[in-house]
């Protein structure tokens, strides 16, 4: 081990260097001195014999050399958390931690539920929630800093070999509108009023909208004839943008539970219309999966799925073993650049 050029605090360094993108602000991430942060780079570099940062611009940029050694050092790092997680779990889920993914609608108003329920069973596991884009998820789920996830758009094709990918729920999406619409007053409105309606969605270019037109077309609605008078960020947004009676929208029915208890949205079927996107499931098989990941499969995620579901795959368990000796044979997978945020 003394032969190696450099130590996992120097990895770690590096890794919030590139995440942060200067190095005070890695520093402050870390709590400890800007100084000792530059101190340790410095040793690294004469170590290595080789510059890992381009330090010509504002922003800390990595070298070709920074790049290869951070894609490696993410790999070292995950394996040494996957370790201590296993050596967690000999205490049988007195302890140890959950890491669950999901895409922003699964995350906002799905996962919370299940994670309760989990937490109610096994107060002792520390949980973590991460909300990003299903492209960021799937990337993280890949990479194995999250354990499984639920996401409601499609995986990155370079992904799919490598992902253990699974039908899991049936998301409705729901037609609201406000309360004192004159539609609202009807027991069902009919495919062509849709075209008469005022619609808020939300941008063009995120997941969410694409997946709704995507499955609208299916559905026989033509999304080109739909009157979008308004583009919103968020799914709350548009929620409150429909309850002040300044359009309609198709939101995912999870998302307005309390909305429709309380009685201020009013959700409108349509004949002979139902409007469904399948939520997926993903975990990597090849990367160990810890026993409270283990009881969250078995105990949680049933509940809420859709009957029929393939829950056997779950079954399959990675010997920590043999996780350590396939960890040579990964290709290197760095998580893509930050993007719009998506569903």
């Amino acid at each position: 081990m003394s032969d190696l050029p450099f130590t996992l605090d120097q990895l770690r360094i590096l890794k919030a260097i590139a995440a942060e993108g200067s190095f005070k602000r890695a520093a402050d991430s870390l709590y400890v001195s800007q100084p000792a942060v530059s101190l340790q780079v410095q040793n690294l570099e004469r170590q290595l014999d080789v510059p890992l940062f381009d330090r010509g611009g504002r922003r800390a940029q990595l070298t070709e050399a920074g790049y290869l050694l951070l894609s490696y050092g993410e790999k070292i790092l995950t394996l040494c958390q996957e370790t201590c997680r296993a050596i967690e779990d000999l205490q049988n889920l007195q302890g140890g931690t959950l890491i669950v993914g999901a895409s922003q609608t699964t995350g906002t108003y799905l996962l919370p539920q299940m994670i309760g329920l989990f937490r109610q069973k096994y107060p002792d596991v520390a949980v973590q929630l991460h909300v990003h884009s299903t492209r960021r998820t799937a990337w993280s789920v890949a990479n194995g800093q999250v354990d499984l996830a639920i996401i409601g758009g499609e995986v990155p094709s370079e992904l799919q070999e490598s992902l253990e990918i699974i039908p899991y729920a049936e998301d409705e999406l729901a037609l609201i509108l406000p309360v004192f619409h004159p539609f609202a007053k009807l027991h069902t409105i009919q495919r062509d009023d849709l075209y008469k309606l005022q619609f808020i969605a939300l941008d063009s270019q995120s997941t969410i909208r694409k997946v709704i037109d995507q499955v609208l077309t299916r559905c026989e609605i033509d999304t080109r004839r739909l009157k979008i008078e308004m583009e919103l960020n968020s799914i709350e947004a548009i929620k409150n943008a429909v309850q002040s009676g300044l359009g309609a929208a198709f939101v995912s029915l999870s998302a307005i539970a309390k909305e429709l208890q309380m009685n201020v949205l009013h959700c409108t079927p349509i004949e002979g219309v139902v409007v469904k996107r399948t939520l997926w499931l993903i975990f990597n098989p090849n990367r160990y999966r810890s026993k409270a990941a283990e009881a969250f499969s078995k105990e949680v995620l049933p509940q809420f799925a859709t009957p029929g579901w393939n829950q056997e795959v779950l079954s399959v368990q990675p010997l920590i073993t043999e996780a350590i000796g396939e960890i040579s044979d990964r290709p290197i997978s760095i998580a893509p650049q930050a993007e719009k945020t998506n569903i």
